[in-house]
């Protein structure tokens, strides 16, 4: 049994979306970011830099933090997602993933989407990165069916939570061709339309 300690965001809907597709037995401990219990003692014991998600591995009394690992180990674990002559350019898309496209898009929302209008530098400069980013994710998918290739992976599952955003974001994700075709056919896939309803309240997937 997995226990996956979350909230409802894209680093978590990322973990839940990996064990739907990887179909091990989980259970969802939801952490309330907007109360700070993720700054509890007993959490931050299992995160040192007080971040969902954590997951608990109760078969092996194993717990992980940071969602790139936690894919890794899930993937590892598992079998799927992070074929072993694949796994140096899935690990690049994967920490960039992690190091630029999540960072940088959560700036995005803090400035544009959660406090408009209290930093017009702030906005400028994240909606413009943010702008880059879905083009340079575009320009990848140009010449590749899924970020680290012709097949679907952790880095896929990674970035998918992210882009499903668009709505907050106002970049338009319609204009980006490649992007959109990607992100339309993960979108399908019964266990990503399961694992993105992280909560069980019925909710779906943002359209294009």
């Amino acid at each position: 049994m997995i226990e996956l300690l979350t909230a409802n965001t894209p680093n978590g809907k990322k973990i839940s979306i990996m064990l739907e597709e990887v179909n091990l037995e989980y259970k969802i401990t939801k952490i309330n970011i907007n109360k700070d219990e993720q700054f509890k003692a007993d959490f931050k014991k299992l995160s040192p830099f007080s971040k969902i998600p954590v997951i608990i591995d109760h078969k092996t009394n194993q717990s992980l933090f940071e969602s790139g690992a936690i894919l890794i180990y899930l993937a590892e674990k598992s079998g799927k997602f992070y074929n072993k002559d694949q796994r140096t350019i899935i690990n690049q898309w994967l920490m960039g993933q992690m190091a630029y496209v999540g960072p940088m898009l959560g700036q995005h929302h803090q400035f544009h989407h959660y406090n408009p209008g209290k930093s017009e530098f702030g906005e400028k400069r994240y909606f413009k990165i943010s702008e880059r980013i879905y083009k340079e994710l575009d320009e990848r998918l140009s010449v590749s069916r899924y970020l680290a290739g012709e097949d679907y992976t952790i880095a896929d599952i990674a970035t998918f939570p992210w882009i499903a955003r668009h709505e907050w974001h106002d970049i338009g994700l319609k204009k980006f061709k490649s992007l959109t075709r990607w992100y339309i056919e993960i979108s399908k896939r019964e266990s990503v339309i399961k694992g993105y309803d992280l909560l069980n309240k019925g909710e779906e997937i943002p359209k294009v």
